[in-house]
């Protein structure tokens, strides 16, 4: 029998503790909320991607009374990011949440769909990107998406055509 053990390593960080550029690209995913449309929910949620080269791309949820029509801010801002830069590898991915009350005290995980795009992000430049996730009490720093979605489904798990 195989056995394989995954690790991931998460860094709890305080605002001080961040650089400058995970300051500035946490600050921007935490605007984004503000052009979140989600009537039904309520919760916003705000991405911003820096891109080589340090171009930042942004994006928010955007629900639908379909609710599967809706799309989540760091899948937006990362299909954007590509569509636009399509040869600018994401450095460093940074998201926020708020409720109706404020920015959420811990920080908000993205989705399995948005892992799934985040990885695959990561493996068609062949570099990882970093994720900051905000919340307002501490903010969790993370190396890789890969990180996020261990065993992750890839292209080279398709058949051949």
């Amino acid at each position: 029998m195989k056995e394989y053990n995954l690790k991931t390593v998460i860094k709890v960080c305080s605002w001080d503790e961040l650089t400058l550029p995970q300051q500035e690209l946490i600050a921007a995913a935490k605007g984004m909320t503000d052009n979140s449309y989600c009537p039904y929910s309520r919760f916003r949620v705000g991405a911003a991607a820096r891109l080589e080269g340090g171009v930042v791309v942004k994006g928010s949820n955007q629900e639908n009374a379909a609710y599967p029509s809706g799309l989540c801010a760091e899948r937006t801002t990362l299909f954007a990011a590509n569509a636009n830069y399509p040869d600018k590898a994401v450095e460093s991915l940074a998201i926020a949440c708020r409720k109706p009350d404020g920015f959420t005290a811990k920080p908000g995980a993205p989705c399995g769909a948005c892992r799934q795009v985040m990885i695959e992000t990561e493996h068609r430049f062949g570099r990882p990107m970093e994720v900051l996730l905000y919340g307002a009490d501490e903010i969790y720093v993370v190396e890789s998406a890969e990180a996020l979605l261990p065993l992750g489904f890839f292209a080279e798990d398709l058949p051949a055509s």
